[in-house]
């Protein structure tokens, strides 16, 4: 999702993304504000509808009435008036606003704007200026921007640097794209870089950015013959590609990685019948296309295609993605030092990360190395309350217990966070149905926090029942670790009630709920799942048939009926996957057809399995969902903790006893890809 940062009133005539940004976060927020606010809704609400709507003249009225009136959302107001006509503000008014709301969220949030559009007009001067002040720089296209200003001033720019910027990009902002433009133009970026940026865009699905990259190299031919591949790859396979020179036999592989992209078999017989004349190093990386698509698939061609990848050009960088995906295909089949080998092939910043810290001592234990492993474990083993860490002390035998209480809040602590202006408005604007903007402002109010001051904050949410500020801001603390906060337990008498109805495991019921809707209790989902338990009408319709309860759809955010559809449809899920609540919880977010067809093949390590969930947001889930079960059963003093006996031992086909899931709906689909 965009941040607010891109709504620039630069491109006002039609339509800001901006405008488009925050109708989309506001349609995918937990609690979406009313398209039409009542006559007597809070000014904040009125001006932010006015703002959705671009109508400026009710938005400088209520700048004015929210200025006269001294109200306590006044910024926002500003902001949103703003906001609406910033390709025509000029700085003096912009100076006004800093001036009046110096150091909240508004004024660093419009600051954030501002020098978008200070980039778009190429106003350098008061770029540099503003830039000077600017809080959050998390902006990658301010970033580009900045380097951009310091191009125009001939100052060395880090080419290095501003590649990775370019690489990074997704969205093909303007900032990041001149920034690229003109050091073409200075000869900084070499063809080489373009045609980099171009493959990675395609092996993304962004054919916007491939072809952005492209058009830089200023050759009309080549623009149009990417539109045509991007059309039809297959006819343009067959009527125009060619193999040299270089510009052409980089038009052929990018249409090559979009027939991998629908069949990695077509490609790989394309690749080795009609295209082996390409570059060994273009080869090599439509190899890697083909592994990662076979990989996602989970076939068992995926290593075999990895391993011609790597034959071909043992120095090619592979995305972290690709390498990713090489490391689950290797521990799929088994393959522990072609694992380690893809490992070693992820950024250093990925392979810190706990997951694959994991798996490389999982893989040098199948080699082998047991002490070397047990080291590798034991480092991980001290953060139990993350999946891969508790896995970690799992496999060592070793005890999870639960951090120790902190020392009570003083007074002092309590205070602070009852008086600190941006947590504040950030409530009031979530208790006001902003939840978007209130999630902004509540969170770039914890900048700085120690663990003390982020406990009292999180402890102010829990105390006014906001369970997801509450849950993620107590996350953030490093040494003092609340576990009441992190892992709350609201309506546990109507939840314990219900799953014991239900025949099913309360501590699994909460780690769902609080991963799916965060104790929101009316969360709603861009796709319509709502409530606690995120179910879409559909499937709640279904299970009230099947359980046998009068369903209206008024009633889903309700909060004990919401719990009644959501534990009967789980209890329904789990028996049609024999209780496995690894499948459960995928089938809970993907749908039940899809961990039916991942469950084919051979029988493999549970957490293997599950590390092979191709879809990136279903794979976090079900880890989140798990770890969650075995943290509540410890925080309510329920049996089954283990971290490994939720997951199970291994994961395989189904018997021919099986249950059918075909019949059984989703839940609450997630996209796939978050």
């Amino acid at each position: 999702m965009k941040r607010m940062s891109q709504m620039g009133g630069r491109v006002f005539q039609n339509i800001s993304r901006g405008a488009l940004t925050l109708l989309l976060s506001v349609a995918l927020s937990a609690d979406a504000a009313p398209p039409q606010p009542p006559a007597d809704a809070d000014l904040a609400v009125q001006a932010r509808d006015a703002w959705v709507k671009r109508d400026r003249k009710r938005l400088a009225s209520y700048a004015d009435a929210a200025r006269a009136q001294g109200h306590p959302l006044a910024g926002w107001v500003e902001y949103f008036d703003l906001n609406a006509r910033l390709s025509e503000v000029r700085q003096p008014e912009m100076d006004a606003f800093y001036a009046r709301y110096p150091g909240s969220y508004v004024e660093d949030r419009l600051r954030n704007d501002w020098l978008l559009e200070l980039g778009h007009r190429r106003d350098w001067s008061n770029f540099r200026r503003d830039h000077a002040s600017y809080q959050m720089r998390d902006d990658r296209e301010v970033a580009c921007y900045v380097m951009l200003a310091d191009h125009a001033a001939g100052t060395k720019v880090d080419v290095e640097a501003a590649r990775n910027a370019w690489m990074a990009q997704k969205d093909g902002d303007e900032g990041c794209q001149q920034l690229a433009s003109a050091l073409v133009d200075a000869g900084l970026f070499k063809p080489d870089t373009l045609w980099a940026k171009a493959r990675l865009a395609t092996e993304q699905s962004r054919p916007r950015a491939a072809r952005q990259a492209v058009a830089l190299l200023a050759a009309k031919p080549l623009d149009q013959k990417l539109a045509e591949l991007q059309d039809n790859a297959g006819r343009y396979l067959t009527r125009q590609a060619r193999t040299s020179p270089r510009p052409e036999a980089e038009l052929t592989a990018l249409a090559l990685a979009r027939v991998a992209a629908n069949d990695p078999d077509q490609a790989a017989g394309l690749l080795r019948d009609k295209w082996s004349k390409l570059p060994p190093e273009l080869q090599a990386w439509l190899w890697v296309q083909i592994g990662r698509q076979s990989a996602l698939r989970l076939q068992d061609a995926a290593l075999a295609a990895f391993e011609r990848a790597d034959k071909l050009a043992p120095d090619l960088a592979w995305s972290d993605d690709a390498a990713a995906w090489a490391a689950r295909a290797a521990l799929r089949a088994r393959q522990p030092a072609l694992a380690l080998r893809a490992i070693e092939r992820l950024s250093a910043n990925e392979q810190r990360d706990p997951a694959w810290a994991y798996w490389k001592a999982r893989a040098t234990r199948l080699q082998g190395d047991a002490h070397g492993a047990r080291v590798q474990l034991t480092t991980l083993s001290s953060t139990p309350l993350n999946y891969f860490g508790r896995l970690a002390a799992e496999d060592l035998g070793l005890p999870t217990p639960l951090p120790p209480a902190p020392s009570p809040l003083t007074a002092e602590e309590r205070r602070a966070a009852q008086q600190h202006a941006g947590l504040m408005r950030a409530l009031r604007l979530i208790d006001l149905g902003l939840r978007s903007e209130g999630v902004r402002e509540w969170n770039f109010s914890l900048r700085g926090m120690n663990d003390r001051a982020l406990l009292a904050a999180a402890q102010e949410a829990c105390d006014r029942e906001v369970w997801d500020r509450c849950i993620n801001t107590s996350e953030r603390t490093k040494t003092e670790i609340d576990i009441a906060q992190r892992y709350p337990t609201p309506h546990r008498a109507e939840l314990l009630r219900e799953a014991q109805a239900s025949g099913i495991d309360p501590a699994y019921v909460y780690g769902l709920i609080r991963q799916e809707s965060r104790f929101v209790l009316d969360a709603r989902s861009h796709v319509g799942a709502a409530g606690l338990m995120q179910v879409m009408p559909a499937t709640a319709k279904w299970t009230a048939k099947k359980a046998g309860i009068n369903y209206s759809a008024e009633r889903m955010h309700d909060r004990d009926f919401n719990l009644r559809i959501g534990t009967q449809y789980l209890k329904l899920v789990l028996d049609r996957f024999e209780g496995a609540q690894a499948l459960a919880a995928a089938a809970y977010n993907a749908g039940p057809g899809r961990p039916a067809r991942w469950r084919d093949g051979p029988v493999i390590d549970a957490a293997i399995w599950a590390e092979n969930i191709p879809f990136n947001e279903t794979r976090d889930y079900v880890r989140k969902v798990l770890l969650g079960g075995a943290v509540y059963a410890q925080v309510m003093g329920l049996p089954t903790t283990s971290l490994r006996e939720r997951l199970g031992r291994s994961v395989g086909p189904a018997g021919a006893a099986a249950a059918d899931v075909s019949d059984v709906p989703p839940a609450a689909v997630g996209d796939g890809k978050s």
